[in-house]
């Protein structure tokens, strides 16, 4: 792991989002750093502002505060510009930190800025498809919904009593996993799946849930779950560089992003192709 100098100038590209959701979060993480190294401040209002700042970075290390969805756009559009190689990335996660947090990243503004200054970079392997889109933490089909960072559930007015036995309601309902039917489900249950040109199932046996995570050591790890009627199926797990999945019409989610539909997509993994700055071991 490569470790960095405090003389080190900081780009501090922070996310839209992230300042609406939580300002005092983004306060503090600004604070942090700038007290700590010489960093300039880009407050971009839109992606196409937030590319820009990102590409006259000149050698200033980027250090992005913002969600899942800041994160992986930042990766997406280094990995575009082939960049990636040569640019150690930082994340300070406001909003949405399910990914980053997976990644190592500490969670709170503080700790998350402390190894931006005194962390190390970490060169993490990646997941990118024949469409060049890139997959940092997981992929799943189908897409499991999520609600979008910031989504309110609306809370009937009323008596206290009925405000507090509805969100008692919501939290129990949304602490379920969602099930699926247990009939083969059209298009997107019936998928052929290859891992280096081995056929793990075909098309003749539905599927209930495909997930694919690179792991280390330029690999990927891949779990096929057939559906199960009757008895249940033990999933089939399996590991390789290259992932295609074909079929008919289908969706999967990729990180924080639901894409497609698409017929056929491969993914492959390339070994320590991005760098992450995270605390020291």
């Amino acid at each position: 792991m490569a470790t960095f100098a405090k003389s080190d100038q900081l780009l501090v590209i922070i996310d839209p989002t992230a300042r609406r959701l939580d300002g005092e979060s983004v306060r503090i993480a600004k604070d942090v750093l700038s007290a700590g190294a010489a960093a300039k401040v880009c407050l971009p209002e839109g992606p196409e502002e937030f590319a820009r700042a990102l590409d006259r970075r000149g050698t200033r290390r980027p250090v992005v505060v913002g969600g899942d969805r800041a994160l992986v756009r930042t990766v997406s559009l280094l990995h575009r510009q082939r960049e990636l190689a040569g640019c150690a990335l930082s994340v300070v996660p406001v909003g949405d930190t399910s990914l980053a947090e997976s990644l190592g990243v500490p969670g709170g503004a503080v700790a998350a800025a402390r190894a931006v200054l005194d962390g190390a970079e970490r060169r993490l392997d990646l997941l990118v498809d024949d469409s060049d889109g890139v997959v940092l933490g997981a992929l799943g089909i189908p897409p499991v919904p999520v609600r979008e960072p910031g989504a309110r559930v609306p809370v009937p007015s009323g008596h206290p009593w009925l405000r507090t036995t509805y969100r008692s309601l919501i939290r129990t309902l949304a602490s379920r996993p969602a099930r699926l039917p247990a009939v083969p489900c059209p298009g997107h249950a019936r998928l052929r799946v290859d891992v280096d040109g081995e056929t793990v199932v075909d098309l003749d046996q539905p599927v209930e849930k495909v997930s694919v995570t690179p792991a280390a050591g330029g690999v990927a790890e891949v779990e096929v779950r057939p559906l199960a009627v009757g008895a249940e199926r033990t999933p089939l797990l399996t590991s390789g560089r290259t992932v295609t999945v074909a079929g008919a019409d289908f969706r999967y989610r990729a990180d924080a992003a639901v894409s497609g539909p698409v017929r056929k997509r491969t993914w492959r993994v390339l070994e320590g192709a991005w760098g992450l700055v995270l605390p020291p071991a």
